[in-house]
Order: structure tokens, then C-alpha cells, then sequence
């Protein structure tokens, strides 16, 4: 398929389009530094951008032909592109969880989708340590923009109890559902959107509303203060919406459609339906362009700030791409030829794009094979920001990997749980692949074994050529699962 080039000159137009500007008053610690952490000059800002439901195909640097993504593409140009690294699991809630504690989906507190009343999930315990709070009190000033999930507003999860300065977005990851809600939250206060009250008559279209609010949080960034902004965005997720004046103009009538019947806006609408849409394809494609505009917008107003140059700005998904809605990934080859979908443990609900930037630190247009995870990430921020004294964690810090300065260590293995659909577990140990199915009925069945290396779409099953191993990465999975009362699992049961 030819690229467009009305879709560039679009593309053009959006990228220079103002933004509304709310100022955001926000005190700056210019205090001592922390004991056990790095002068605050030295240390680098953190930015990392979340897709949701983005699959490793939807890009395309990872191969990408119908969707244009030339910010992504970009920062793999001027950065490292990791080939194998994956989300904490393959559903929201527990993968964030996964990324934001340091901890597998064995381990960490939140591991499914927990709905709570009136508003918000499962909350984050007291108990537990995120990233956000290890930075934030080695100097960071912190801010999350987009969806949350994993505590309502004023519980222990609520998210400005979990480390964060400022969040703005999505609490309840089911009112995520629609693109036009009839409110958002700014810390504490439900900001109604007159526009979109009985989600009759959308105008306001809360990803471009979040935007802008990260937009003006950078603004209020300088060199003195260094910063950890958190953009856990929702576009793709499943309801295929996105503005008329959008890339997707540039789409529409590209592609033979089928259209999508499902929960129209208006008085009968609920707030966790997907909306009809006419034209999938051409939508979906145009959200993952437009999720792709807000990347570009981020760089530029780094630079803007002057502050580009001491950034790690990272990208990546939650998890697979979806199936709802009317979406469909086979059509644009989203797992990028791996086997599965979101809720799936196979390598497509769970390997991610994983881009990294960071100008004068990060060799640009490189490539790296290490097989890393959500909960790398913790100690990975943590050794950057110069914290010494970490909580429990299964990840390991992958600074060597991303300077090129040291060596890095390897895990001995990545294990996830997903727990719907009769429960599934997944463990990968250096190229072979094992995942079982139905574990909560059948905890020690044996489970399905992939070779990565000679099988990356996890088509032969060569459990009974190789039963030993078979057996040892059972066993390992066992291992690997901590009971949780919260989320009770089969290993539970043992």
C-alpha cells in the first residue's frame, strides 16, 4: 500500500496546532540532596509513555505497513530498539502493577482486574513501594497523565498516594472504555466535561484533554529540578473512536471495511460500552497515528524546554492488541507474526514494542536482544536516579544494556500469570517458552513447550520431545507463584 502524503500534511497540521494551556502550580524541592541518591544536576528526567492494547506489529519500525508512525519510528532512529522485552502480563491492571512495583504477576499485589464500587479498581496497598514513590523521594517531582486502575481516588492505590505529585485522567480503567466521558480526575476533583454529560453528545475527547495537561506539565519542568512523568495514554484501546479533524481522514476509504455495531452514544448509552463504528480499519489505524502525534508533541516540547538532551524518554504497551470492538489485528498484522492476542500468555499478548532515547547516552539506530520486562524497570529507574536501597524486586537494572557501560546481567527466567479464562501461567528461560493453560483446574498439568529460537510464533509444541524440560519449567512455575489471597489462583490450591 502507497504511504499518503495528505496524511503527512495533516499529520503537519495537528503536530503545529495549539494546545489549551492550564497552568499547573507546582511546588519545586530545592533542598539537600537525598542521602543515598546522586546530586539532583546529575541525574537524568524519566519519561515513560504506555500505549494501550498497542501490539509489537502496530509500529513500524517493528514492521508496520499500513499505520504511519513517524515520531515512534523516530525515537528508535535516535535511540535503542529492544526486540525482546515484555509487559507484566496481558490485561491492564497487573501489567501496571508488574511495572509500577518492580514485581512479576506471582509476586505483585495486583494481579487481574478487580472492580471496586462506586468508581476504580482494586486498590495498591499501603504496604506497597512503586517507582513513583522511590523517586519522589530521592528528589523527583512527579506527575501521571492517562489511565490509572489501580486504586480509586482517595483509597491506599490512589495514586497520589503511591508516589505521585499530580495525576490527571482516568481512575476506573472501565470508564476508560469511552474516549468521550462525562468526567475525568485532576488529583482529587472530578472535573465534569459539560460537552459529554449522559454521553449524548461527545465533544470533549479526553485523550487530547490529558495531552494537554502533560504538554503543560513539561512546560513547568527546568534543568534544576529533575522530573518522572508517567504517560499511561489509552489510545488504542478497544472503542474505535477518534476525532473528524484527525489522521484519519487520511485513512478512511483505504481499506474494505466491516462495519462495527455496538453501544451508541446517547440516552441509552452505558458507560463502559463500545461505540459503533463505521470505518475500524481506517479508525484504528488513524488512533495509532494519533497516539503516535502525541509521542511527536512530548519531543518537541522537551526540546522546547531545553531538556531533551538529559531525558530518557521510553515507549512501550501494556500488553497485546485487542480484539474488541470491532478491531482486527490479523488484518493489520499487530502481534508482528507472534502467536496470540491480548489475555493471551503466547509471545503476542505479552512481547511489547520497548524503545528507548536518551540523546548522548543511547548510541543512536541501535538494537538490543536482552530479554527483560515490566519489572525491570524499578531498578532500572532507581539506579539512574541514584537510589541504593530498593524493596523486593524480580527485575534487574538494565543500565549497562541501554549505555553500553558494563555488563549486563541476564535473568534466569520471566514468568507471568494471567488469571481469566480458567487461569493461565507463562515462563520463558533463556529460548524455551512454557505455557500452560487451564491452571486453575489442572495446576499441575504439563504445560506446552516453544523454542523461541527456532519457533518464535509458537506453532510446534515439543512437550513430549522434551519431557525433562517440560517438567523442570512446571515445576519452576510453581516456584515462581506466591499465594495471594486477594487474587486466589490453582497453585493456590497445592
Amino acid at each position: 500500500m502507497k504511504r499518503l502524503p495528505d496524511s503527512l500534511f495533516v499529520l503537519v497540521l495537528l503536530t503545529i496546532s495549539p494546545v489549551l494551556v492550564i497552568r499547573l502550580v507546582h511546588p519545586v524541592d530545592d533542598g539537600p540532596t537525598r542521602p543515598g541518591t546522586l546530586p539532583l544536576s546529575g541525574r537524568p528526567n524519566i519519561v515513560f509513555i504506555l500505549a494501550d492494547d498497542l501490539g509489537y506489529g502496530d509500529i513500524g519500525v517493528n514492521g508496520q505497513k499500513l499505520i504511519q508512525t513517524p515520531n515512534i519510528d523516530r525515537l528508535a532512529a535516535e535511540g535503542m530498539r529492544f526486540t525482546q522485552f515484555y509487559a507484566g502480563t496481558s490485561v491492564c491492571a497487573p501489567s501496571r502493577s508488574a511495572l509500577l512495583t518492580g514485581q512479576h504477576t506471582g509476586h505483585t499485589y495486583i494481579r487481574g482486574n478487580k472492580g471496586v464500587d462506586p468508581e476504580g479498581q482494586q486498590p495498591i496497598a499501603d504496604s506497597v513501594v512503586t517507582i513513583a514513590e522511590l523517586l519522589h523521594k530521592a528528589g523527583y517531582t512527579t506527575a501521571a497523565f492517562g489511565k490509572w486502575g489501580l486504586g480509586p481516588v482517595g483509597s491506599a492505590g490512589d495514586p497520589l498516594k503511591q508516589g505521585f505529585d499530580q495525576f490527571y485522567g482516568y481512575n476506573c480503567q472501565s470508564l476508560a472504555h469511552r474516549y468521550y466521558p462525562n468526567h475525568l480526575w485532576n488529583n482529587a476533583q472530578q472535573v465534569v466535561l459539560p460537552g459529554n454529560q449522559h454521553l449524548r453528545t461527545p465533544r470533549q475527547y479526553a485523550p487530547d484533554l490529558i495531552q494537554q495537561q502533560a504538554l503543560t506539565f513539561i512546560g513547568a519542568q527546568s534543568s534544576q529540578q529533575p522530573f518522572f512523568l508517567f504517560l499511561p495514554y489509552i489510545l488504542p484501546h478497544a472503542e474505535l473512536l477518534v476525532p473528524d479533524d484527525s489522521i484519519f481522514r487520511a485513512y478512511k476509504g483505504r481499506f474494505a471495511e466491516k462495519p462495527y455495531k455496538g453501544a451508541d452514544y446517547g440516552p441509552d448509552a452505558t458507560t463502559g460500552g463500545y461505540t459503533s463504528q463505521p470505518y475500524p480499519r481506517a479508525t484504528f489505524a488513524a488512533m495509532v497515528t494519533r497516539l503516535d502525534l502525541y509521542v511527536g508533541q512530548v519531543l518537541a516540547k522537551l526540546k522546547e524546554q531545553g531538556l531533551d538532551q538529559n531525558t530518557l524518554v521510553i515507549f512501550s504497551s501494556d500488553n497485546g492488541p485487542h480484539i474488541e470492538g470491532g478491531a482486527d489485528p490479523v488484518f493489520f498484522n499487530s502481534g508482528g507474526g507472534f502467536r496470540g492476542v491480548k489475555r493471551d500468555l503466547y509471545e503476542g499478548g505479552i512481547r511489547e514494542p520497548f524503545i528507548a532515547r536518551w540523546p548522548g547516552t543511547i548510541n543512536p539506530g541501535t538494537r538490543s536482544e536482552y530479554i527483560g520486562a515490566f519489572w525491570d524497570l524499578l531498578p532500572t529507574f532507581a539506579e539512574l536516579a541514584g537510589v541504593n536501597n530498593l524493596p523486593p524486586t524480580d527485575g534487574l537494572s538494565f543500565v549497562p544494556a541501554l549505555t553500553g557501560n558494563g555488563t549486563q546481567r541476564q535473568h534466569d527466567y520471566l514468568y507471568w500469570e494471567f488469571h481469566e479464562q480458567g487461569g493461565k501461567q507463562a515462563i520463558r528461560q533463556g529460548n524455551w517458552k512454557a505455557v500452560r493453560l487451564h491452571a486453575v483446574t489442572q495446576p499441575d498439568a504439563p504445560p506446552e513447550l516453544y523454542n523461541l529460537a527456532t519457533d518464535r510464533a509458537e506453532k510446534r509444541n515439543l512437550a513430549s520431545q522434551y519431557p525433562e524440560r517440560t517438567r523442570q519449567l512446571g515445576q519452576l512455575m510453581n516456584q515462581a507463584h506466591q499465594p495471594s489471597p486477594l487474587f486466589p489462583f490453582g497453585a493456590e490450591g497445592r
